[in-house]
């Protein structure tokens, strides 16, 4: 019984001696300004707060989402073909392409999608 608690007492003291090596090792020394610097919608967060904003990337960034999204919605459509019956499933998915198109349209028509505004 004693044997088995001098072991697994080791089999701890190394494993912890292991962990404490590999933190020290795998620190990185090299200090760099724009690594440890956080990435802030193209621009530098530490000089002035009131540089002006392009409202452009914000704008990008949601349409991607919006269609992103709407596309990880189609997914399931395709499996649920074999659920449904054909007519009820092709008008869900006439009415959720057109959708899409009806949003695509109003931001062409917003000129949202132009990028040199």
């Amino acid at each position: 019984m004693m044997l088995l608690f001098i072991i697994s007492m080791l089999i701890i003291l190394i494993s912890n001696i292991l962990m404490f090596l590999t933190i020290i090792l795998s620190k990185k020394s090299f200090m760099d300004r724009e690594k440890n610097s956080p990435f802030e919608c193209g621009f530098d967060p530490k000089s002035s707060a009131r540089i002006p904003f392009s409202l452009h990337f914000f704008l990008i960034t949601v349409i991607f989402l919006i269609f992103d999204v709407e596309i990880a919605l189609i997914f399931p459509l395709i499996y649920s073909f074999y659920l449904t019956n054909y007519f009820s499933m092709m008008k869900i998915s006439f009415f959720f392409l057109l959708m899409l198109l009806i949003g695509l349209y109003h931001e062409w028509n917003q000129n949202m999608l132009n990028w040199t505004n």
